[in-house]
């Protein structure tokens, strides 16, 4: 072959591997010359793979370091559907049900009391759908917890906050109550258990609670928008994820990349099973992607300068579910569309009837609401332009 056909072919096949939509890239380069972020990954797949792939801008802005396709972020609250994948893998083995009493599996939980003064009896249900009432893990004692086990005390020492099930609000310590479940039930520590069980078998080689020097090098830089110059500052990571000592937090410890949370997503949207390996059950699937929180208003977007959308959503096992699409961001979402973002504006979402998935990379620490980004609503807005042409 001659030499110079040589590096064209590598170059055709290169691009083959990465896909991109018209229109997807250069809605992200709006969003990072409005400083909204320093730069993104974007992935759009169905179940039978990517449709696109695309990195836009800076992973570092000091260093002009450029975003590419590979990076991994702090993924934060996204960790939150693997946790109830976690325990949904026990319950297809016949080893809880998550109508259970947290107290069957971590017993201190059993004299926890309502701030009416009765037995909480808690269920998993309750504490994965953010409507336990469980107070969170906060100050000095939590900050030198080194051990989901360590964590325990502390949230039952915390007054509740309400009568379980009579409200939705956001619960962190309820997440790692589930996490804990799955390290007593399974004998392994929660970070070894999603190892072995789950980032293995999914190929998903650059997901961890605790990045090596070598996956340090690869997570990009964190940025605030500064409210007086309008510019991005750098923001440092956060203290209480990352590193080893630290308890394997299933409500957001996880760093990750565009890549790796797309086979998780494909494995959902295929029933449970991707390249020929089943997971989960679709029962399981299922599951974890309906609803479980009743007519409760539920999310992030219940407030009026968010649209007074809480009736739209639900809640399912460590998954938000859109009930009914709105304008916006969730315009070209069908009912049903189920994910997670990240407190640093990752977003994740599936949608079942559309066979589309969306996962968005960036770290920007002070989004007003993650989930109500302007990057998400320009990703997704372009994902569904592209897809009409």
């Amino acid at each position: 072959m001659s030499k110079f056909l040589l590096p064209l072919l590598l170059s055709s096949l290169a691009f083959a591997d990465t896909p991109k939509l018209p229109g997807i890239g250069e809605a992200m380069e709006q969003m990072i010359a409005e400083h909204e972020v320093a730069g993104a990954v974007t992935v759009v797949a169905n179940k039978d793979g990517l449709l696109h792939i695309e990195a836009n801008g800076m992973a570092d802005i000091e260093t002009q370091k450029p975003m590419n396709v590979d990076a991994m972020a702090w993924i934060a609250s996204m960790t939150k559907p693997i946790t109830g994948a976690a325990i949904l893998m026990l319950q297809d083995e016949g080893k809880l049900n998550i109508a259970d009493p947290v107290s069957k599996f971590i017993p201190e939980f059993a004299a926890l009391k309502t701030p009416s003064g009765k037995l909480a009896n808690l269920t998993i249900t309750q504490v994965l759908t953010h409507t336990s009432g469980l107070g969170e893990a906060k100050g000095p004692k939590a900050d030198e917890a080194h051990t989901l086990a360590d964590l325990v005390p502390i949230w039952l020492a915390t007054p509740m906050q309400f009568e379980p099930g009579s409200r939705w609000q956001y619960c962190q310590s309820g997440i790692n109550t589930a996490s804990r479940i799955v390290e007593v039930i399974s004998g392994m520590t929660f970070d070894e258990f999603l190892q072995k069980r789950l980032f293995d078998p999914l190929g998903m080689t650059n997901t961890t609670f605790y990045p090596t020097d070598a996956q340090w090098a690869q997570v990009v830089t964190g940025y605030a928008k500064n409210k007086e110059t309008g510019k991005l500052d750098p923001v440092p990571p956060r203290g209480d994820f990352g590193k080893r000592g630290r308890p394997p937090q299933g409500n957001g410890g996880l760093y990750s990349c565009a890549k790796d949370y797309t086979r998780f997503c494909r494995m959902l949207l295929n029933g449970g099973t991707l390249d020929g390996k089943r997971l989960l059950s679709a029962e399981a699937v299922q599951t974890l992607s309906s609803v479980h929180t009743g007519d409760l208003p539920c999310g992030f977007f219940q407030r009026a300068e968010f649209g007074n959308h809480g009736a739209n959503y639900g809640w399912g096992i460590g998954a938000c579910v859109l009930k009914q699409p709105h304008e916006g961001l969730a315009e070209m979402l069908s009912p049903g569309t189920f994910g997670h973002g990240g407190a640093w504006g990752t977003q994740a979402w599936i949608d079942p009837k559309k066979d589309v998935i969306y996962v968005l990379i960036v770290q920007r620490a002070n989004f007003p609401n993650s989930d109500a980004s302007p990057v998400r609503e320009a990703f997704q807005k372009a994902v569904a332009r592209a897809r009409v042409q």
